[in-house]
């Protein structure tokens, strides 16, 4: 369903149109029609596949990290009376189920980066609701942080997910109806079930959209408020670096890039993904990271695994359990992560924190189990300590030869979780008290003494070691994926809950479970027959 490489760069943008003057940028969407991910469908009506949204990941976090002047950007579309149509139906009624699944929680984390880019760097994204702006559309102009809709007597917002096809919006629409725009609960559950959308003032009243312009001044209209809200951004940044292609080397079992190696065992549908730490990694100060650029260790090693985590969602769909290791100097790792928490006034320092906390989110939100191997030469400290307190179990190896856990000032809440908290915090939300102490424990904790804090589930002497890791991974491969994915996203995220974190709930269960039944999947369901004479059939029995 998806092809090998899942990098682009706006040279080879299909779908979108990247342009930028002073502090403001332009994100057209020009969805070419013709031009689908894999072939069997048409882009009609900018809809989109997974082809656009990747090119839309990549214009965001370019946006970021090549062109941190910009403050406002400007997100709309390049098609007459359309916005955009949402996901294209043909697509998603023809694509596996967890094809599905994964599509939308990807166009969701997307959605996830531009809110991050407004709330945090200081680039503020406004959706110029030119046309018609329905399901998928519309929820790409609610992760923007005001909407503005033509006022022409024709042109709506809608999300006729319900109505029309069956299923749920996929990236997280309801989720922020109610609790991003406050929409009152009556009036959503009305307008999320009226195919017709709401158009005009009466999309302003129930705060579905913050402005309506007439068409012969609708776009200057949005520019003179995007350009307010740049005014208002003073900080100085830049200038950007180029993030530079990561270009793996792909083989039938692995992937190894200049600082991560995914290493597959289809048979046993495990696979290892280690993280390296290069001795000399540890730059002295600011002026070093702006001249390593995109090479700085921390930048490109979180890209990377980023990446890999996307390889794995889209094309190994089939391995289960992911087996987390790292390698290096424990004490470079954290002396990277000091000069990182020291210089977070810096623009690129922070966009460097911020990426390494959305990958380390995707981690928490792949359906996969994680165990976290630690062995001597292991570096898990500070940020990739994270990795670990990220798995579903930790094994630790007993005795001589060094294995030692540490943490740094990025385990004190730099890398929050979908719902804001530490994984620390998650951890031992039941003993607060332990956070402080491990946060403040100097020297690295051998096995001894990381079992007595907590940090581990498990510590195995030498002996055992082979045969206790084997029989894990062995009994783990054996269970349910189903309940294994369940059973994950339930205990994972301990502690209060927040709008990412509800949407990322109720997509792995509400939206998987409605995308795997017959009333919108089966041969007669909504989304199957959707342009087709026939009406859907519908087991009326609720559960």
């Amino acid at each position: 369903m998806v092809p090998g490489e899942l990098e682009t760069h706006p040279s080879r943008y299909k779908h979108w149109r990247l342009t930028r003057e002073g502090p403001l940028a332009c994100l057209t969407m020009a969805v070419a029609e013709d031009a689908p991910l894999v072939p069997g469908y048409k882009l009609k009506l900018n809809s989109y596949d997974l082809g656009v949204d990747l090119e839309l990941a990549d214009a965001v976090q370019r946006l970021r990290f090549e062109h941190p002047e910009v403050r406002a950007v400007i997100l709309t579309s390049g098609q007459e009376r359309v916005f955009c149509a949402g996901a294209n139906i043909h697509m998603l009624a023809a694509a596996p189920h967890a094809f599905k699944v994964n599509f939308c929680k990807f166009t969701n984390e997307t959605r996830l980066a531009m809110e991050d880019a407004s709330a945090h760097s200081g680039q503020h994204y406004i959706a110029a609701c030119n046309g018609t702006t329905a399901g998928g559309g519309y929820e790409l102009a609610l992760a923007c942080e005001e909407i503005y809709l033509v006022d022409d007597g024709r042109s709506a917002v809608s999300l006729p997910e319900v109505s029309l096809l069956g299923v749920l919006p996929g990236t997280g629409g309801l989720t922020r109806l109610v609790d991003k725009r406050k929409v009152r609960r009556d009036l959503a559950d009305v307008f999320a079930t009226l195919p017709e959308g709401v158009k005009g003032r009466r999309a302003v009243e129930w705060r579905l959209v913050d402005g309506v312009f007439p068409k012969s001044r609708f776009s200057e209209s949005v520019q003179k408020r995007a350009l307010d809200k740049a005014r208002a951004e003073t900080s100085a940044k830049g200038p950007g670096i180029v993030l530079d292609p990561l270009s793996p080397a792909v083989a039938e079992d692995s992937v190894r890039y200049r600082h991560v190696a995914l290493h597959l065992n289809h048979a046993r549908r495990t696979a290892e993904i280690i993280v390296n730490v290069p001795p000399g990694a540890h730059p002295r100060g600011v002026e070093e990271i702006h001249s390593a650029g995109a090479d700085f260790w921390p930048l490109r090693a979180f890209r990377e695994l980023d990446d890999a985590l996307l390889r794995l969602r889209f094309h190994y769909q089939e391995i289960g359990l992911l087996l987390l290791k790292t390698s290096g100097d424990i004490e470079t790792v954290r002396a990277l992560d000091a000069v990182l928490a020291e210089n977070r006034h810096d623009w690129l320092v922070n966009e460097i924190i911020l990426q390494m906390a959305r990958v380390l989110r995707r981690l928490d939100l792949t359906s996969r189990s994680l165990f976290a191997i630690v062995e001597p030469g292991s570096c898990f400290a500070g940020s990739l300590l994270e990795l670990a307190l990220a798995a579903d179990r930790i094994y630790m190896l007993d005795g001589a030869g060094g294995a030692r856990l540490a943490t740094s000032p990025l385990n004190g809440g730099f890398l929050p979780m979908v719902h804001g908290i530490s994984r620390l915090a998650v951890r031992f939300l039941g003993e607060p008290v332990k956070i402080e102490e491990l946060l403040g424990h100097k020297e690295p904790l051998d096995a001894s003494a990381a079992e007595n804090a907590g940090l581990v589930t498990a510590v195995v002497d030498a002996i055992d070691w082979e045969d206790e890791l084997r029989m894990a991974v062995e009994e783990r491969a054996s269970l349910s994926p189903d309940a294994l994915t369940a059973m994950e996203a339930n205990l994972r995220f301990a502690g209060p809950e927040s709008p990412e974190s509800k949407i990322f709930g109720r997509l792995s269960a509400w939206q998987n479970w409605v995308f795997s039944r017959p009333n919108a999947a089966g041969d007669h369901g909504a989304l199957t027959l959707y342009g087709k004479p026939e009406r859907p059939q519908f087991d009326w029995r609720r559960t």
